[in-house]
């Protein structure tokens, strides 16, 4: 029943019978007998068929909730009995907003000194898709903001708090600056990270409340676009302290601390609620906890 609720669960991830079986190493007629097999087992059509995948039908979106249930504790219960056994080990997936990626590798290398047979997959995703991930078993835990839109039900570690630095050329008008405010920005040659990222409607924000609409003559969900572009002289950029120094310090560029009247936004592991995590997954929590900047 597990191997067909997987291969349920993947049908539905990649909306296509041949990607779906690709992703779990088998042949798509093996991934069809599967599916029609798992039908048979509950009684009801999952998937409309056609010439290609159809979707799912009203059973098969309510099935599909439950089979992301089953699988995702069925897969805790493995680890817990594997680490009762032989010690921790497994395989953590953590979705993290562009702006984290460097608190991500700090995360993982303080787990790894202590639980070397634990490993990570990092993915660079948006606030909104890491929920979505961690709602659908898509990942086991996320680095994402805590406080400024809603999390759902969720265990939280607050890590830091962003502060915001412009990234400049050193041969900018601003670099010769010690500290701005947001409204010196008005004029530069912006480029920031897409709407649809939660750092850019921070920042949006910050700039509508200094009176200023900022115009991005390029937009990218990757800081490292963000940090190329200033990197090739007239752009200025603003991130999160941290990844800013990060940038800053590998390719020569400025940073100008913007002035802050108020604390910045929390960010945090974020992990679906549970009573009693595992092993595997409540290391990260404890993980996030030794490394947090927040009291």
């Amino acid at each position: 029943m597990l191997s067909k609720l997987d291969m349920f669960i993947a049908l539905a991830r990649e909306q296509h019978f041949g990607r779906a079986a690709e992703s779990l190493g088998i042949t798509q007629p093996t991934l069809s007998t599967g599916i029609k097999q798992l039908e048979e087992q509950l009684g009801v059509q999952l998937v409309r068929r056609g010439s290609r995948f159809g979707g799912l039908t009203p059973e098969g979106q309510r099935a599909l909730v439950w089979a992301r249930r089953i699988a995702g504790d069925a897969r805790r219960f493995r680890e817990e009995m594997r680490a009762a056994r032989e010690g921790l080990a497994g395989h953590l997936r953590l979705a993290v907003i562009p702006t984290a990626l460097t608190w991500a590798s700090r995360l993982a290398a303080h787990h790894a000194a202590r639980h070397p047979n634990v490993a990570f997959t990092i993915l660079s995703r948006n606030s909104g898709d890491i929920l979505a991930m961690l709602e659908n078993f898509e990942a086991d835990a996320g680095l994402s903001y805590l406080d400024n839109e809603p999390l759902g039900r969720v265990t939280t570690v607050p890590l830091y708090r962003e502060a915001y630095t412009a990234v400049c050329a050193p041969d900018h008008p601003l670099a010769a600056k010690a500290e701005i405010d947001w409204a010196d920005l008005a004029r530069a040659r912006l480029c920031l990270l897409t709407p649809d990222m939660q750092n850019r409607r921070i920042i949006n924000r910050a700039f509508m409340e200094a009176g200023i609409e900022p115009v991005a003559a390029m937009e990218s969900n990757s800081t490292l676009v963000l940090a190329s572009h200033v990197a090739s002289g007239g752009w200025v950029t603003v991130l999160p302290g941290d990844v800013a120094a990060f940038f800053a310090g590998a390719k020569g560029l400025r940073m100008v601390p913007i002035r802050q009247v108020a604390p910045g936004p929390a960010v945090g592991l974020v992990t679906p609620h549970q009573d009693v995590h595992t092993p595997v997954l409540q290391s990260p929590l404890d993980a996030a906890q030794a490394l947090s900047l927040i009291e």
